[in-house]
């Protein structure tokens, strides 16, 4: 049974998604340990996200409660945020709705900018994560790989790629009103990951042509001998972000990397050289990070406009002005074949106790007609052809069940009429009270 715990921009804070960047490897190795029926987890955190989706090894439709309880301890223990936050907050997703929800995630339909393009790759990383550390389950696979399926087919079929933009694009469209010549900017850019490549294409693109980096884990010379920039020392690090009219950061490191404290030492060494930093001049800040890369309180430097994830969330653009119906129809239809599928898997058992039990019988009289002396071997063809003819319409019939999402009601059918319950049996459903859960169900 799959089920996922969301936590996304939509229902928390930056400041807890912050704090839920925690290790995702370490995470899904500490969630399957923390009970019985946790087969396996995958972890997707994100910089607008945090998601556990979860194999329980439980008949579907069977409570979740004590599987749940267990990764909400796990989470808390792990980030440090109390399970009584996380059950105010998390999101709990079941049923078709899991194979939903991740293929919308993983095509941007949830995006704090719709269609961004970013989250599929983010999605797929975290599975190949899970694979590292042993924690997917053929379920998880399949779920995972549906949804990657998903996003490249509405990424080829509908405009919502184009139409998403970046968080990076987004970030640098909101600092436009604020540039009045981007050809005259002097850029610090702090990072050297995908989103420092995305940035300096987007900065290009839009005329500048004096960008240096930084990088905190030392990679600031190779990103720089690639993109053909000025790398920058740990020793002039302070006085180039004084001096840099726009600073971007988008390191992975979890520590701040720009404080109020740095920067002020900045200017003051800019000064010592004979280039004092009027109050007048504004410098733009923007933090991409999550965790934070900026410490908040470079915002109260005089001239310092600091825009973060939080801001640019703000700023985002409705749902309804760059997803498109084609998008979320595609979306729905995938899920729905994926939910078909999952059936047909979970009604399996039953078929094939039902297909054991029949030729079980025909065996048992074909060894009494070879007890009797009967070894015509045209009996035996007869005998299984006749249970052959016997499965046929059962077999049809499961296919049609399954179809109406009513397995239920044949495997009741088979139990009533042969008395065959499968190994794997669908014990007795027992509702999932999510309001005990504390967490809301979607």
């Amino acid at each position: 049974m799959l089920i996922c715990l969301s936590a996304s921009h939509k229902n928390s804070s930056f400041d807890l998604l912050e704090r839920l960047s925690v290790d995702a490897e370490q995470l899904g190795r500490r969630i399957v340990g923390s009970h019985d029926s946790l087969g396996g987890a995958v972890v997707v955190a994100t910089c607008n996200r945090f998601e556990a989706y979860l194999d329980l090894d439980e008949p579907e439709g069977s409570s979740p409660l004590a599987a749940v309880s267990a990764t909400l301890d796990a989470v808390a223990d792990e980030s440090g945020v109390s399970s009584e936050t996380l059950r105010e907050t998390l999101d709990l997703v079941h049923g078709n709705g899991v194979a939903e929800h991740l293929f919308a995630v993983s095509a941007g339909l949830e995006s704090v900018v719709v269609g961004e393009g970013e989250i599929a790759g983010q999605v797929r990383r975290s599975l190949e994560r899970a694979r590292t550390v042993g924690t997917t389950t053929p379920e998880l696979e399949r779920l995972f790989q549906r949804a990657s399926q998903t996003s490249r087919g509405i990424k080829n079929r509908t405009g919502i790629g184009s139409a998403g933009r970046s968080l990076v694009r987004l970030a640098l469209d909101l600092a436009e009103s604020r540039i009045a010549d981007w050809s005259t900017q002097e850029v610090l850019l702090i990072g050297t990951g995908r989103y420092a490549g995305a940035s300096l294409a987007n900065l290009r693109e839009r005329g500048v042509t004096n960008v240096r980096v930084y990088s905190p884990s030392g990679r600031g010379h190779k990103f720089a001998v690639n993109h053909d920039i000025e790398a920058v020392s740990v020793a002039d690090y302070a006085a180039a972000a004084a001096s840099a009219d726009i600073i971007v950061a988008c390191s992975a490191v979890e520590a701040h990397v720009l404080t109020a404290t740095e920067l002020r030492t900045g200017r003051a060494a800019v000064e010592l050289l004979g280039r004092p930093v009027e109050a007048s001049v504004r410098q733009l800040v923007i933090d991409l990070g999550l965790p934070r890369n900026i410490d908040p309180d470079v915002a109260d430097i005089d001239g310092v406009s600091l825009l973060d994830l939080e801001t640019i969330r703000l700023h985002a653009p409705l749902d309804e002005l760059t997803a498109t119906d084609e998008a979320r129809a595609i979306v729905g239809k995938a899920a729905r074949k994926f939910g078909a599928v999952s059936e047909e898997i979970n009604l399996a058992p039953a078929v094939v106790a039902l297909r054991a039990h029949v030729l079980g019988i025909v065996d048992d009289e074909i060894a009494r007609a070879h007890a009797r002396g009967d070894d015509s071997a045209a009996t035996e063809q007869a005998l299984r052809h006749l249970a052959g003819v016997l499965l046929h319409t059962p077999m049809v019939r499961s296919r049609e069940y399954v179809a109406r999402g009513d397995q239920r009601t044949w495997i009741d059918g088979v139990e009533a009429i042969f008395g065959v319950v499968p190994a794997t049996g669908a014990a007795s459903v027992a509702a999932a009270d999510d309001d005990e859960l504390g967490l809301s169900a979607s």
